[in-house]
């Protein structure tokens, strides 16, 4: 598994007013009571983490673009190689953005329009940033990120079970029956209080990010200080991509955790040490991300305050426990081991950095998203073809269990 972790903007009160009857104010913002009423409908891909991208259009530029939705961006963006390519102007400013591994200032494209399948979107504020290991990770270009700037507009719809988004108006929105209503503290990123255990229980407030490939992520310094992890229990070390690059962090599970009235156990859990504060430790202790959230249906409705959680035919979806130790990139279209974590799994079976994944089990596809798939299996001895120096060699893989 390769999570994407970023994030931007600080979170801070968000305020609803009620007022006269037909109209209430959120944030300051006046909105119709009046039904929402759908605008468009289309299909987005998933990949690993359960990381959701889908195609668009910016400006008068006719290329179509590779877009994450990610409820952890507090704005929208472009990926810098993109913008050369298509030699889009842009405007330097004094504005920087927080990620996992470092902090960076942008560049801006101001008053721009986005189009999407059946709706534009106008008066939309880019920033510009680096996305090149994230188009590694996944095996397509990452051309940008749509955050906040898009959804706070609209109601959005996530339909895992038929890979689909709905686009509706704001207004009077039905949710349907069977599912919960989440009040996130929200300004720009949505942040909800969770419940979880592992040597203690604990209530605390994280950011909701369908742009994380991960289950849950804690900081260091709330694990030390709160003392919630199993003490006796030994963390797998790892490495996590996001804003800035690469950065170890430590994988392991905690035993429950809980997003309103749902409970899952033993849940894969990454900590990191947090020395950018991109999860704002004391105020939040973490991330929810996408690899537990794709198990619901998803509702954001953020004029109202408000995401609603329904559970879909991925609720009981087994968790992916695999630890191999290596890293694995697209480069230059072939898929390439880039990193082997001493003493785990991938260093056993004699991977070393450079190798090129020509198969994994008979699956020769060239798809890292394939051969991620075929890693996640624990225990099973997994028969690798790699070439190595013009060589072609066949390694024996046994993925270790995070358990």
């Amino acid at each position: 598994m390769n999570p994407y972790i970023k994030k931007a903007f600080a979170c801070l009160a968000f305020i609803t007013v009620s007022v006269s009857p037909g109209l209430y104010v959120v944030g300051q913002k006046v909105v119709p009571d009046e039904p929402a009423k759908l605008i468009t409908q289309f299909g987005f891909h998933q990949f690993s983490g359960g990381v959701l991208i889908i195609q668009a259009r910016v400006n008068e530029y006719p290329d179509t673009l590779n877009f994450i939705l990610d409820t952890g961006s507090g704005g929208i963006s472009l990926d810098s190689t993109t913008v050369e390519y298509l030699s889009i102007p842009t405007t330097p400013s004094d504005r920087t953005i927080r990620g996992i591994a470092g902090i960076r200032k942008v560049n801006f494209l101001y008053n721009a329009s986005l189009h999407l399948p059946g709706l534009s979107v106008d008066r939309l504020n880019f920033h510009v940033n680096d996305y090149e290991i994230l188009s590694s990770v996944y095996g397509v270009k990452i051309d940008g990120i749509i955050g906040y700037s898009f959804f706070s507009r609209y109601i959005v719809h996530f339909d895992y079970d038929r890979l689909m988004l709905s686009v509706y108006s704001q207004g009077d929105f039905k949710y349907p029956r069977g599912g919960y209503t989440l009040n996130p503290i929200l300004t720009t990123i949505p942040v909800i209080s969770s419940v979880f255990r592992d040597n203690r229980k604990l209530n605390s407030r994280f950011y909701f990010d369908s742009g994380a490939g991960l289950c849950f992520l804690l900081s260091d310094g709330f694990t030390k200080d709160s003392m919630v992890l199993k003490p006796k229990k030994k963390p797998f070390l790892t490495q996590a991509e996001g804003l800035g690059g690469k950065m170890d962090m430590r994988l392991t599970t905690v035993k429950e955790v809980r997003i309103g009235p749902f409970r899952f156990r033993n849940v894969p859990t990454y900590i990191f040490d947090d020395v950018y504060n991109v999860t704002s430790y004391p105020y939040l202790s973490g991330l929810i991300g996408n690899d537990l959230l794709r198990r619901f249906n998803v509702t954001l409705n953020y004029a109202r305050g408000e995401i609603h959680l329904i559970p879909n035919s991925h609720y009981h979806s087994a968790f992916d426990y695999a630890y191999t130790g290596l890293g694995i990139y697209v480069i230059d279209g072939s898929i390439q081991v880039e990193d082997v974590i001493p003493g785990s799994p991938g260093e056993k079976a004699g991977f070393k950095s450079g190798d090129i994944l020509v198969s994994v089990g008979n699956n020769f596809s060239n798809n890292i998203q394939a051969y991620k798939n075929l890693l996640q299996t624990p225990g099973k001895k997994i028969r690798i073809i790699i070439r190595r120096n013009d060589s072609l060699l066949e390694l024996v893989l046994k993925p270790s269990s995070i358990l």
